[in-house]
């Protein structure tokens, strides 16, 4: 018995998040189907570093999963890659200490969320962007940014949806804004991250750089720990997991 570790990316369009459920097919639903077939009908439980909503991207998930096949490392990705839809791909495969666990032993994650600024909007970016016309205070929000990083209870950040039971106190390493011509990518690495969080907090900022909020209110916004006190949820298609770190 091998363990084994994946990065995968997937357009999340057409699926209904990334976790198993009844309603939807799903990314973990698609991995799991092509390791059945892989292993001649045996079911073979993936583990993600964490669940992505509908709609929602990712450039670097990270799964593992534990297999009887002795097939080289080497070989994992093209002969996984070669049973999944053309929306999930397998970009690198290792062989892994059997204690690792894909969730559980993550010490952060970047997430991006990707904007397209422009008046008219490119209907070849419309399923990756979120597309705004207004114009935007790129200082105003990198302002704001600084008022997010560090270790907060980020409650009125969080979707009165989730079925997360402990605190809400996370850290954000780094959040920015980086504008390159029509596309602005907002920026937020952290230890971790609760539901909506990422896309609620782009919904604020966009918020701040429409001049409908001030930066200097995020304190607040922060302090209320309450959902109400913040922005708008920004849609999904414009949001990457990006990155998994493990150490």
């Amino acid at each position: 018995m091998e363990r084994l570790r994946c990065i995968i990316q997937y357009d999340g369009t057409h699926y209904a998040g990334y976790q198993v459920q009844p309603n939807g097919n799903t990314v973990q639903a698609e991995l799991e189907k092509a390791l059945k077939k892989m292993h001649k009908g045996e079911g073979i439980r993936v583990v993600a570093s964490g669940r992505t909503d509908s709609g929602v991207h990712a450039k670097g998930q990270v799964i593992h999963f534990d297999t009887t096949l002795r097939i080289p490392a080497s070989n994992w990705r093209r002969a996984l890659s070669s049973l999944l839809p053309d929306d999930i791909k397998v970009e690198d495969v290792e062989v892994v200490s059997p204690d690792f666990h894909a969730r559980y032993d993550t010490t952060g994650k970047e997430y991006r969320y990707f904007v397209w600024n422009a008046q008219e909007e490119d209907i070849f970016k419309r399923l990756y962007h979120h597309h705004v016309r207004d114009t935007l205070d790129l200082a105003a929000m990198r302002e704001a940014c600084a008022y997010l990083e560090g270790e907060h209870d980020f409650t009125s950040f969080c979707s009165p949806k989730t079925d997360i039971k402990g605190d809400k106190v996370r850290t954000i390493y780094q959040a920015d804004v980086i504008q390159e011509e029509e596309r602005i990518t907002f920026v937020f690495r952290g230890s971790g991250f609760l539901y909506n969080m990422v896309r609620i907090l782009t919904g604020t900022l966009l918020e701040v750089g429409r001049g409908e909020r001030k930066a200097s209110e995020i304190p607040g916004m922060i302090e209320a720990r309450n959902r109400d006190a913040a922005g708008k949820t920004a849609p999904a298609r414009g949001l990457f997991l990006w990155e998994v770190y493990y150490t």
